[in-house]
């Protein structure tokens, strides 16, 4: 049987992706990890991901091991294959959140079963497979929604930008000069039936959207740029103003974890608009339906 592994979302087709969120709202779920486990290899700190996979690997019948990178030393007491033929023989999936997105397309190509991104520099899919879920839940179909991202054109907005045009959503980014998506990224967009419009005005890309989305500045890595990127961003903060110039039915969505009053103002992230919770909540239920759909189909 061919293994099939997630690194970015559109690794997916447009209907496994909605496979994967079908599978995410089945409750309760199959139980094809029965007797098996999952190593998840966490190279950056966690929260959400940690406890989100975990606990999506027991709701499947399996048992997590969670492993911090000093634990493994990837490349440095053993290459990234070498792991990922280890780990095969004892898991039934691996997930791994790493710094280089490299490091994961090895343990992929030497891996005997399926390897999910739970983050890279590149992408965090099971992000946005958490988003989308998110979002049918509120407003049903997807199909013609705007979907605008304000701030920097991460890995995060890489994931979800996918996502939604593969869902049929219209895409709009607010980047500063310089941060915004790469022409690659954009071409890739395109392949998968989409758009995205990037303009350097937030007022501009939220204008009558029907989800606006953001991040923090600095991500894991960046620190060293905080106060630069600080300065960059002046004006991108998501506030009520802004959230004024979307649809009247707009809702607010944040990966977390969300820095109050830099790139989102509190009144928004704890306002009416705002999903953030049942976003995390989701990122639980979206990994659970991944799982299931990678290691046999989402067979019950």
């Amino acid at each position: 049987m061919t293994v099939r592994h997630l690194l970015e979302v559109d690794d997916l087709s447009p209907d496994e992706l909605t496979r994967v969120l079908d599978l995410a709202e089945v409750d309760p779920p199959a139980r094809p990890l029965e007797g098996r486990g999952v190593a998840l290899l966490l190279e950056k700190p966690s929260a959400r991901t940690r406890n989100a996979t975990e606990m999506a690997v027991v709701q499947l019948g399996g048992h997590p091991v969670s492993m911090r990178g000093e634990e493994v030393g990837v490349d440095g007491r053993e290459s990234a294959e070498d792991l990922a033929r280890t780990l095969s023989g004892y898991h039934g999936a691996i997930g791994a959140r790493v710094f280089d997105h490299h490091t994961l397309e090895r343990m992929a190509g030497a891996a005997r079963v399926p390897v999910v991104n739970l983050l890279s520099d590149v992408g965090h899919p099971t992000q946005a497979l958490a988003d989308l879920l998110t979002l049918r839940q509120h407003f049903g179909s997807l199909t013609g929604r705007q979907l605008a991202w304000v701030g920097d054109a991460n890995n995060v907005f890489t994931s979800l930008s996918l996502a939604a045009a593969m869902a049929g959503m219209g895409v709009r980014a607010a980047c500063p000069e310089g941060f915004g998506p790469d022409d690659a990224h954009l071409a890739r967009v395109r392949a998968r039936g989409g758009e995205v419009a990037v303009t350097t005005s937030p007022a501009e890309a939220v204008a009558g959207a029907h989800v606006v989305s953001t991040d923090v500045w600095t991500s894991m890595g960046q620190e060293h740029e905080a106060e630069a990127r600080r300065r960059a961003f002046t004006g991108f903060r998501v506030d009520a103003a802004l959230m004024a110039a979307a649809h009247a039915d707009a809702v607010f969505l944040h990966c977390l974890p969300a820095h109050r009053g830099e790139e989102v103002a509190t009144g928004v992230v704890d306002g009416p608009q705002s999903l953030v919770w049942p976003q995390a909540t989701n990122r639980m239920h979206a990994v659970r339906g991944l799982l299931w759909f990678l290691l046999d189909g989402g067979r019950p």
